[in-house]
């Protein structure tokens, strides 16, 4: 998959030192992958929910959230943000 915005997972390694290597892990796994449907998606992400339009993937032993849009007949992921789970906890996904 093409994985857009890649920037918000470099940050969030720098913000959350103790997750880097949980958020290169889901990267590069991401990046290698082809998700042709939310079944194949969750096949591989295990944890991944959907919550409307968006995916919400926990990463980092439940430490982090990547909210995502993805389009899976375009190869496409949108990080829209990288979240703790504090912080995930006080956002409404619609």
């Amino acid at each position: 998959m093409h994985v857009i915005t890649q920037k918000r997972i470099w940050e969030a390694k720098e913000r959350y030192r103790e997750s880097a290597s949980a958020l290169d892990a889901w990267y590069r796994i991401a990046k290698a992958s082809t998700f042709e449907n939310f079944a194949q998606l969750k096949a591989v992400f295990p944890s991944v929910d959907k919550v409307g339009d968006q995916y919400v993937f926990d990463v980092g032993g439940n430490k982090l959230r990547i909210i995502a849009k993805v389009e899976f007949r375009q190869g496409k992921i949108f990080i829209r943000q990288v979240l703790t789970h504090a912080q995930y906890s006080k956002v409404k996904l619609q």
